[in-house]
């Protein structure tokens, strides 16, 4: 197998103070050893005390974390360009020297409601974050030639699973959005889906849900009153890709469940998440 370079990824937003701080503390946490990661503003402040403190409760190293503007990285060439924030691509919609450039969104913690703004904003972001790295693992095996890594995973398949009841998983509205949404979030209980689909009917869903954990497509876990659902990390890794692709490219398909879900109040407390 060749070896692969570390790969360079800038995070921007308007102020390099919170969101795109935590990203590259993440993405570094995360997978360090396979990416060089920087973050830069259009329009630099300080560092938020609230962002690193947030960092810290999960113990993320926070050292280096330092404002930047853009300008530093000019002339330098990097293979992911992700922003962060609407006004940041608006500005930076065509970076030059960028390999590839993404644009996600994520609410600003310093204007977000809630009891933890920016512990909210770091679960969303660690969570776009390894769907990120699980599509582009796939990605950069394809592309090195490493047949043999990926072959030695598929053959490895989860006792009792068919590619046919995992497609027809993915044929009904409802079980396609909770995928993805499940995805998007890492967890979600059946509150929290119901809000987001602006459904009433909780036998619907649990109906729905039955039919993914069936397919063995989801699991569960209880936390406290709650019943958390994920996608099942036992999957192979094509199923895992199939989900983790329609996501990230269909965005829009969910973007009204995803601002119903920003917007629910009291949402059930979840266990540390960054792992």
């Amino acid at each position: 197998m060749k070896n692969i370079s570390k790969q360079k990824v800038l995070f921007l937003c308007t102020g390099n103070s919170a969101r795109s701080q935590m990203a590259e503390a993440l993405l570094r946490h995360k997978a360090g050893d396979k990416y060089d990661v920087y973050s830069a503003g259009t329009q630099p402040d300080t560092v938020d005390p609230r962002a690193i403190n947030a960092l810290g409760k999960f113990g993320l190293d926070t050292n280096n974390l330092v404002s930047k503007n853009m300008n530093v990285f000019e002339g330098q060439v990097f293979d992911y360009v992700i922003t962060l924030c609407d006004k940041a691509n608006n500005e930076c919609r065509s970076y030059p020297n960028a390999v590839k450039q993404l644009a996600w969104d994520f609410p600003d913690p310093k204007e977000r409601s809630g009891s933890n703004p920016f512990s909210t904003t770091l679960n969303d972001l660690n969570n776009r974050l390894s769907m990120f790295l699980l599509v582009e693992e796939k990605n950069i095996s394809i592309s090195s030639g490493a047949t043999e890594t990926l072959v030695n995973t598929q053959n490895d398949q989860l006792n009792g699973f068919e590619p046919l009841s995992f497609y027809k998983s993915l044929t009904d509205d409802i079980r396609l959005k909770t995928l993805m949404l499940t995805h998007y979030h890492g967890e979600l209980c059946v509150c929290e889906l119901m809000e987001a689909m602006d459904e009433d009917s909780q036998p619907k869903m649990s109906r729905n849900l039955a039919v993914l954990k069936k397919a063995k497509v989801i699991t569960d876990r209880k936390h406290g009153q709650w019943v958390f659902y994920r996608i099942n990390p036992e999957l192979p890794l094509w199923a895992k890709s199939v989900i983790a692709q329609t996501t990230e490219n269909n965005i829009p398909m969910i973007s009204n469940e995803l601002q119903r879900l920003a917007n629910m109040q009291n949402r059930p407390d979840r266990a540390s998440f960054c792992k």
